[in-house]
């Protein structure tokens, strides 16, 4: 079967999108159930959102992911990596709009709270900057928030998913991981190692970040878990890199994954945040 991106004709809420997400709850604590939070008409209008790139030297890919986001998105922050090639340039020319900020320390999870941190919106969208994740599963995800979830994890494993990405050393590691937490913290989750994701931006404190590499996907489950959160997964597509090789490497990413989970169950939520700032983020300007 071939796996096409999914249609960008829907909207979030709508009918349309309604039937077609076939979400499920994996974590939804009884003393917090789902309906506790209002998510009235007035609010969902009233709510903003923030898209989150993290990118490093991926001028060739930036500007597919970034003329594809949708226009009921609200602000768009560029986390840049100290690219050495014109990621920047490309993104500004694609996008405007686009607020491009130094990534503080090294590492994708160093990116990732460097805007966490800068985003404004009450919602926030994780969204790589490879073109490997379809910004229009946006919908998926902000419809889910809207339905009063706080943490939406993209899964490649729920009916209409799929990847075409995944290798079977990759596949194997995912499954490995996501069975460990499930057993370890009594969860339910399909996926584990997959950064597409989304949440209230008021609940990013109870999500406790400190994870400096891919790691910081894992963490954000766990913590999620640890503190409460309602979590939902969502149907996603995987597709494949647009242009260059991915930063990810599955022996070295899967072992820090794995030290992360022993470090949580043994020490919850204790470790303190100490990033490795490159000399780059020291000596250059901000960008505005």
């Amino acid at each position: 079967m071939t796996l096409q991106p999914l249609s960008r004709s829907v909207r979030p809420r709508s009918a349309a999108t309604e039937a077609a997400v076939d979400w499920q709850v994996v974590a939804a604590p009884t003393s917090r159930p789902l309906g506790a939070v209002p998510t009235g008409v007035e609010q969902i209008a009233a709510r903003t959102i923030t898209v989150v790139v993290p990118a490093m030297n991926e001028e060739r890919n930036i500007a597919w992911v970034l003329e594809r986001i949708p226009g009921y998105v609200d602000e768009i922050l560029l986390v840049d990596g100290h690219s050495t090639d014109d990621t920047v340039g490309v993104a500004r020319r694609a996008r405007p709009d686009v607020h491009v900020v130094r990534q503080r320390g090294c590492g994708k999870g160093a990116a990732m709270r460097t805007g966490f941190e800068c985003a404004s919106g009450d919602y926030v969208v994780v969204l790589d900057a490879d073109g490997s994740m379809d910004p229009a599963e946006i919908d998926y995800y902000v419809a889910a928030l809207d339905s009063g979830y706080d943490l939406v994890k993209g899964s490649r494993e729920l009916p209409g998913s799929g990847s075409m990405d995944l290798t079977p050393l990759r596949r194997w590691g995912n499954h490995v991981l996501v069975t460990t937490v499930n057993l370890t913290w009594g969860s339910e989750f399909t996926d584990l190692c997959y950064g597409y994701l989304a949440f209230r931006r008021d609940r990013l404190a109870d999500l406790a970040l400190a994870g400096r590499g891919f790691e910081i996907e894992t963490e954000i489950t766990v913590n999620a878990i640890d503190a409460g959160l309602r979590i939902a997964e969502v149907p996603t597509v995987e597709l494949l890199r647009h242009y260059g090789d991915s930063h990810l490497n599955a022996w070295r990413d899967g072992r820090r994954i794995l030290r992360f989970l022993v470090r949580a169950r043994l020490h919850p939520r204790s470790r303190p945040v100490t990033d490795r700032i490159d000399r780059r983020a020291l000596t250059a300007a901000p960008w505005s």
